[in-house]
């Protein structure tokens, strides 16, 4: 396991956050994703994980790709990703009514300044530049930029397109995954229903099959967004984290294992 990088975004403690390092580092869980909405923020991040030893994995950050000021702006964000020890800039990024040459060379810029402090910027599954497997492959194309790549959300796939599948999206963008968002779903579009790992219809043991057996090796990230209208207790929200936990590091094992 040691060279499979499994973590947990912070956020999926849901409103007992305050829990997260603490249960984190008592599941065995090693690595979390955090967010920053200005550079400073950083120092907050490592006040909080030091005492537990959690590594950041990747952070997710504000992305302003409607001017050229924004792109270089970008270069105090990278330079926070660098300090937490973080080598992925998770953003979404939504180019609307801006022109596309515009937003593709304000995305290379952003990726050649990632690539002078070794961090790698990995686009959210998010409409319009990334919603599926077509149209991650043609931004990915069009930008060209070896550090800019794709974060896979493997419950965004059915969540923002009818009729998709995760594992035939992934299969269209391998060589450009940088780093993977573990969500499970129920498979229908534009409903939140998010439950605990291997309780929906994504297909986990492929997508670590298809990944690992391309060379990637994380960082796999939980992101437990739950179901609309649920109201977990404090146990009970924990225990989702434990669980879809055991339940991914029991598929990677199993990999290990057969190889």
């Amino acid at each position: 396991m040691s060279d499979v990088m499994l973590a947990c975004n912070v956020y999926s403690y849901g409103k007992y956050r305050q829990r997260a390092f603490e249960h984190m580092k008592q599941t065995g869980i090693g690595y979390a994703e955090v967010s920053i909405g200005k550079p400073e923020d950083a120092d907050e991040w490592l006040r909080l994980t030091e005492p537990y030893g959690i590594g950041i994995s990747s952070v997710i950050c504000p992305c302003d790709v409607a001017s050229d000021g924004g792109a270089e702006e970008f270069s105090d964000t990278v330079k926070a990703v660098r300090r937490m020890g973080a080598q992925i800039a998770f953003v979404s990024v939504h180019a609307g009514d801006l022109p596309l040459p515009d937003v593709y060379r304000r995305l290379r810029r952003m990726g050649d300044i990632a690539a002078e402090m070794g961090v790698k910027v990995a686009m959210e599954t998010h409409p319009d530049l990334i919603t599926n497997g077509d149209v991650a492959l043609r931004t990915m194309h069009a930008v060209a930029h070896p550090n800019v790549g794709i974060n896979f959300d493997t419950a965004n796939i059915y969540y923002y397109n009818e009729g998709a599948e995760a594992v035939t999206e992934l299969q269209k963008v391998l060589p450009y995954v940088f780093s993977v968002h573990l969500k499970d779903t129920n498979g229908k579009p534009r409903t939140w229903y998010f439950p605990t790992l291997g309780q929906g219809v994504v297909n986990f043991p492929e997508i670590f099959r298809l990944l690992l057996e391309q060379g990637f090796r994380g960082p796999f990230t939980m992101e437990l967004e739950g179901i609309e209208g649920e109201n977990l207790s404090e146990v009970q929200q924990l225990e989702r984290v434990a669980q879809s936990y055991a339940y991914v590091r029991a598929i990677v094992e199993r990999w290990q294992q057969d190889r």
